[in-house]
C-alpha cells in the first residue's frame, strides 16, 4: 500500500455548511473541505488556520507553532507522490488509493455523519483490499472528527479514536493461539537442544515462527505506523516499537498508541527480530522496518518495508541485504 502515510492523513472528511459574513448560508466550504484544506493544501499555514483559536494560542506560547506551520506543506508533498489517488466530496467512500503493482487498495469510508447546527461529527472506518479481496485487520481503528464553527470558519475541535478488540475474530484468535504455542515451546525442557541436534545458544526450529507469520506481523506494524502518523501528526512516524504498544495505558497516547500487541512491540516475536529506524524530521515523514530471523536462519527469509507500504524480502535472512537489494513480496 504505497503512500498510506498520505492516505491516512486525509481522514478528514465530513459535510456541513458554512455561514457567510452576511449571515446567509452558502456552500463555499463544507466541514470536509475545511479538513482537506487543513491537511492537504500546499500553502503554509492552512493546518493552523483550522485549529481552534485557544489551541493556536497555546501552541504559540509553547514555541511549537513554527514546526506545525510546515505541516500542511509536507502533507501536500506527500499527496503529490501518490498514485491512483482519489478523494470524493460525496458518497460513502471519501478516499481511495490503489497500487496497481501490488494489487493493494485502501479506502476511507464515512459510517456516520451527524450535523448539528454549528458542529459536524464524522465517523470514519478504514478498509484494505488485496486483489479486490477485503483483508481482515482486527486492530483497524474507527475515528470521529468533530468539526465546529468558530468565527465563521470550520475548525477541528476534537478527534476520538476507538480500537475494537474482536474476541471472536478468527485472525485475532489465531494470533493468540500462535503466541501461546510459542510460549509453551519456550517453557519446554526440550528447547535447550537436547536430542535435537542444536548447538549451544541456538534456537530450536520448533520455537521459530514461519515466514508467513513474520510477513503478517510486518503488515500489522505497517498499518499501525500509518494510523499512528495520522493520529499524532505533529510526531509523524515513530521508530520506537513500544510507542505502538497495545496495552498498559488507560487511554491511547503517543507513547502507547494501543495499535499492536505487547509481544510484537517488544521487538522479538515468533523467532524474528523486528526493528524500526530511519525516522527523520519533525514530523517524521519516513521510516524503515526490518524483520530478521534469529538463531539458525538457513532457508528463512528476512523482510523489510518503509512508509510506502511495499514489502521486500531477502533469501539469506539478512535485514541489511533486504534493505539494499530485497525482492518485492507479491
Amino acid at each position: 500500500m504505497r503512500q498510506l502515510a498520505a492516505v491516512i492523513l486525509s481522514l478528514i472528511l465530513g459535510s456541513a455548511g458554512l455561514w457567510a459574513k452576511n449571515g446567509t448560508q452558502e456552500a463555499s466550504q463544507t466541514a470536509r473541505q475545511a479538513l482537506m484544506e487543513m491537511f492537504f493544501s500546499k500553502e503554509s499555514g492552512t493546518f493552523l488556520k483550522h485549529l481552534p483559536a485557544a489551541t493556536r494560542a497555546t501552541l504559540e506560547k509553547s514555541g511549537a507553532l513554527a514546526s506545525l506551520q510546515q505541516y500542511s506543506v509536507l502533507a501536500g508533498q506527500l499527496q503529490t507522490q501518490g498514485k491512483s489517488f482519489q478523494t470524493f466530496e460525496a458518497g460513502p467512500v471519501m478516499l481511495a488509493t490503489e497500487d496497481p503493482k501490488t494489487g493493494q487498495k485502501f479506502e476511507i469510508v464515512v459510517d456516520n455523519d451527524s450535523l448539528r447546527s454549528d458542529q459536524d461529527d464524522i465517523e470514519l472506518s478504514f478498509h484494505t483490499y488485496k486483489d479486490n479481496q477485503a483483508q481482515r485487520t482486527p486492530f483497524m481503528p474507527r475515528v470521529v472528527f468533530s468539526m465546529k464553527m468558530e468565527s465563521r470558519l470550520w475548525t477541528l475541535n476534537e478527534i476520538a479514536i476507538t480500537i475494537n478488540l474482536p474476541l471472536a475474530d478468527p485472525d485475532f484468535l489465531k494470533g493468540i493461539s500462535d503466541r501461546m504455542k510459542a510460549s509453551a515451546a519456550v517453557a519446554s525442557p526440550q528447547i535447550h537442544g537436547q536430542g535435537m541436534g542444536q548447538g549451544p545458544g541456538q534456537i530450536p526450529t520448533s520455537t521459530l515462527g514461519s515466514d508467513a507469520s513474520a510477513l503478517a506481523a510486518v503488515r500489522r506494524i505497517l498499518t499501525a505506523e500509518t494510523t499512528y502518523a495520522a493520529t499524532y501528526p505533529a510526531v509523524g512516524y515513530t521508530c520506537t516499537l513500544s510507542d505502538l504498544d497495545g496495552f498498559g495505558a488507560s487511554e491511547s497516547n503517543e507513547h502507547q498508541a494501543m495499535l499492536i500487541s505487547s509481544g510484537l512491540a517488544s521487538g522479538k516475536h515468533q523467532g524474528f527480530n523486528f526493528s524500526l529506524s530511519g525516522c527523520a524530521g519533525t514530523p517524521a515523514a519516513s521510516f524503515r522496518l526490518t524483520a530478521a530471523p534469529v538463531g539458525d536462519s538457513y532457508g528463512r527469509r528476512a523482510f523489510c518495508a518503509d512508509q510506502s507500504g511495499a514489502i521486500r524480502s531477502s533469501a539469506d535472512g539478512s535485514a541489511a541485504t533486504c534493505l539494499s537489494s530485497g525482492t518485492p513480496v507479491k
